[in-house]
């Protein structure tokens, strides 16, 4: 789950997080309240959408009075904010943060992420702060230093020191920075974060560490223990079909393809959508079913692949192991009955009580085209693709 940037500073702040002072507004009144409230100028104003790059698509810019804070705000919310994170529809903007200017000396790149190829938890660092840091690691990785903490102990000070020594931090600037690192990755593990990113992280003219930016995805597995963070869940930000999907306890990406894939198994998902490639044609969405579905999820599953306008087939692919293949038929016969089915659906199945189910799609007397294999499968998909 993903959250805004001023959510993330709330968090900050209950963790000793330095970060810049400032407030939301959803209008342009209130941001020029929340400007008047900070005492000083310049003041930033933020657009806050779900997406990085937002200053290089004018959200966020410099106000140096009270006038300037009316005609940007008037300009950002309300925006339709085009970023490489957004893709070419863009997001709409409906709330701004308001904040402090700083005086900015130095500009940072600090994360914290789950390494999946090691089991740990990755600090990663670099002095090319500000910047595109997937860019700074292909064009410049030794500029990126990297620290490894095993998740089943905590952060010590050599892990600190590491990374202070790497970014050729002042001597007056470590103790801060130290203190910044700990709470970050204290927050990083009560919270269940596979994310967790200042870009940039700044160093004033003053000599103080402050957070200018601020990003936290959590996993969305573990979101049964922090119940509270459901409060800071945007459901404008998120594609409706997903949230729908969540609804149900469904595993749905919607995708910008046209053969729609259902499957059970992540891995299964992964394969079936490089099988639609192959066959020429897009996936329009990853759906995991899981193992253990009834047919109403099932049934559930079909409804959104088939709310997308933009599906021209279907290919449902399902090893029947805890999920009996008979479940499934009985679920995908169930859908195309209350659904106004018009596109053509490809069935390929193999495991438990597989010849009861291909008997129950057989006699249902709908378009659904049974798959011997996967290369059966792959061939009929690409025949719906080429018509």
């Amino acid at each position: 789950m993903k959250i805004h940037e001023y959510q993330a500073k709330e968090l900050f702040r209950q963790y000793d997080i330095p970060v810049p002072e400032g407030g939301t507004a959803t209008n342009v009144e209130a941001a020029q309240q929340v400007a008047s409230s900070l005492g000083q100028f310049p003041v930033v104003v933020k657009a806050q959408i779900h997406a990085g790059g937002r200053g290089l698509g004018g959200g966020v810019k410099l106000a140096s009075s009270m006038d300037e804070v009316k005609v940007l705000a008037s300009e950002i919310i309300g925006m339709n904010l085009v970023t490489h994170q957004t893709g070419p529809e863009g997001q709409q903007v409906k709330t701004v943060l308001v904040e402090q200017g700083l005086n900015i000396a130095k500009e940072l790149y600090l994360s914290l992420v789950a390494d999946r190829a090691t089991g740990k938890i990755v600090i990663m660092a670099s002095e090319a702060g500000g910047m595109n840091i997937e860019e700074v690691a292909e064009k410049t990785p030794e500029k990126i230093i990297k620290t490894y903490i095993n998740p089943l102990g905590t952060i010590q000070p050599y892990h600190c020191r590491e990374i202070c020594f790497g970014l050729n931090l002042e001597k007056e600037l470590l103790k801060p920075a130290f203190a910044l690192l700990s709470n970050l990755y204290r927050l990083f593990i009560d919270y269940d974060c596979s994310l967790l990113e200042i870009n940039p992280l700044i160093i004033t003219a003053e000599k103080a560490i402050i957070a200018l930016d601020a990003k936290i995805n959590f996993d969305s597995n573990a979101l049964f223990r922090h119940k509270a963070l459901l409060e800071y869940r945007d459901l404008d930000e998120e594609d409706p079909l997903e949230v729908e999907a969540s609804k149900y306890n469904l595993n749905y990406i919607n995708l910008s393809g046209n053969i729609g894939n259902m499957v059970n198994g992540a891995g299964l998902a992964m394969a079936t959508m490089d099988i639609i490639k192959q066959a020429g044609a897009e996936p329009a969405n990853f759906l995991d079913v899981g193992g253990g579905a009834d047919a109403e999820m099932v049934e559930n599953g079909f409804r959104l692949i088939l709310s997308d306008p933009n599906v021209k087939g279907i290919l449902i692919n399902i090893f029947g192991g805890i999920l009996r293949c008979d479940v499934l038929a009985q679920g995908v016969v169930q859908a195309a009955k209350k659904v106004d089915l018009k596109v053509p659906v490809v069935v390929r199945m193999e495991g438990t009580n597989v010849d009861e189910g291909r008997r129950i799609l057989a006699e249902s007397g709908l378009n659904l085209i049974t798959a011997i294999d996967l290369a059966d499968a792959a061939a009929k998909i690409a025949e719906i693709a080429r018509s």
